[in-house]
């Protein structure tokens, strides 16, 4: 069924953040539950870490952020940490901010991640499209290409910030 692109509450202006933390934290013991896989103190941090940041965070911004709450971690270990979470899904690499954001679901086949980053404040909200992703794959499939990753990065101003001006 198509419908249109649907907020996932993740607007730093108009949400709870400790129920995104919450439920990013439920996410990440879900899965590693699920896949026998194990959920490390640093793997559990880092996803806290970016879950309560609405701003892409970089790794190094990430590894400063840690020591700043008592935890010294090796930038390594972070970027194998943030390797594990974007293939898990629980996490977004931002391409053009060479950062990573939580992600706030599962995503359904056929539908295409949408990142509005706002170019003032630097909060970035994510929505999703099954109109867009099937927009897309007819068009790739048109040019004999497949896609690997669904994913859409759109700058411009959030609400706030058009209203601040």
């Amino acid at each position: 069924m198509s419908h249109p692109a649907h907020a996932e509450a993740h607007d730093t202006h108009d949400h709870d953040h400790g129920q995104c933390v919450a439920g990013a934290l439920a996410r990440v013991e879900q899965l590693c539950a699920q896949k026998g896989l194990r959920l490390t103190p640093l793997r559990r941090r880092v996803m806290e870490t970016l879950a309560q940041s609405h701003v892409p965070l970089g790794a190094y911004e990430l590894v400063d952020r840690l020591a700043a709450a008592g935890e010294k971690s090796p930038p390594m270990s972070v970027y194998r940490v943030l390797d594990f979470l974007v293939s898990e899904g629980l996490a977004h690499r931002i391409e053009s901010r060479n950062a990573f954001l939580a992600c706030g679901h599962v995503h359904e086949a056929g539908e295409v991640a949408l990142f509005l980053i706002c170019e003032s404040c630097g909060a970035t909200r994510e929505v999703t499209s099954h109109a867009v992703g099937r927009d897309l794959a007819w068009a790739a499939r048109a040019a004999g290409f497949e896609p690997r990753q669904r994913v859409l990065e759109l700058n411009g101003l959030c609400a706030a910030c058009r209203a601040r001006d």
